[in-house]
């Protein structure tokens, strides 16, 4: 009998304790299942320290994966290690961009029967690790902006309704109204592809093809071909903006002609300030940052 040790969140909500027993239950029928419930960093390094040779299955979002994915990195562990995922968080990019059900019971029946494979990691000149996607500019100013006011609404609630989920909305708003630039230079490889004569709007950096809920902001990425995928918006005009936020709506932003799209294994972007946001964390500022990718650093259970 296989044997698995998920780990998930000690405050997670009623609702998300139910989708956890129904996957559970599914898992149980031909697994041998511990639950492990943290609620910092010290904890899961605890937990994984117990780990042994079980797949090690999260039971989150894109935030708890990294978690998991950074701990095994710190420890020098992560090449050894099994991942499976039952996405359970907000937006839930990375098992969208490979083909994770999202439905809990069915993702559960793909940690029994999908298949090890390996898949790519994006590191920083810090040791700090990337499992999805990091951009820089617009949208993580929409970010930062936002957990301002999801701090400040999230005590306040009508009715049912928790007004501080309302502030990523009122950040990207407040973006557009104070639409930034940035003069940066972006290179690929140790290529320079736009200098800071060239102000852009956002440059993206895709391990995974998806960023907030679901938006292809990196369409072509793929967690296991080896390369990073790059897309570079130029549109800092105001009607050049409203065109490229239509054509990500749609899935088409890439077809722009200020639209930069390339792949490499490596990314350097300096210049102005610069604020950034990695698997939805948002930090900075940054003057210079520096990403490659490791190709097949751990395994994840796949379709």
């Amino acid at each position: 009998m296989r044997s698995l040790l998920v780990i998930t969140n000690a405050g997670a909500g009623t609702s998300d304790e139910v989708r956890l027993n129904l996957a559970l239950t599914v898992l149980r029928e031909k697994a041998s299942v511990e639950v492990a419930r943290t609620t910092n960093p010290g904890e899961l390094d605890g937990v994984l320290h117990r780990a042994g040779g079980r797949t090690i299955v999260v039971a989150g979002g894109d935030g708890s994966l990294h978690a998991v994915v950074t701990a095994l990195h710190k420890r020098h562990e992560l090449a050894e290690a099994t991942l499976g995922l039952l996405p359970m968080g907000t937006g839930n990019d990375f098992a969208r961009g490979n083909d994770i059900p999202l439905d809990i019971e069915d993702a559960a029946r793909l940690v029994l029967s999908g298949r090890p494979r390996p898949v790519d990691l994006i590191v920083d000149e810090t040791g700090n690790v990337v499992v999805n996607n990091v951009h820089v500019g617009v949208g993580a100013q929409a970010s930062r902006k936002g957990a301002r006011w999801k701090t400040r609404l999230g005590a306040v609630g009508v009715g049912d309704v928790n007004l501080g989920k309302l502030g990523y909305p009122i950040g990207a708003l407040l973006s557009a109204f104070h639409p930034p630039s940035w003069r940066l230079r972006v290179e690929v490889d140790d290529v320079v592809v736009n200098d800071v004569d060239r102000p852009v709007l956002m440059v993206a950096i895709g391990n995974g093809s998806r960023v907030g809920g679901g938006t292809e902001i990196n369409p072509e990425a793929d967690t296991q071909d080896g390369l990073l995928d790059v897309m570079i918006s130029r549109a800092v005009a105001p009607t050049a903006k409203i065109g490229y936020v239509a054509g990500l709506r749609r899935g088409e932003h890439d077809e722009r002609d200020d639209v930069l799209t390339l792949q490499g294994r490596s990314v350097k972007v300096s210049g102005d300030e610069f604020w950034l946001s990695a698997d939805g964390e948002v930090s900075g500022p940054e003057r210079s940052r520096n990403w490659r990718l490791e190709s097949a650093a751990y395994s994840m259970i796949l379709p």
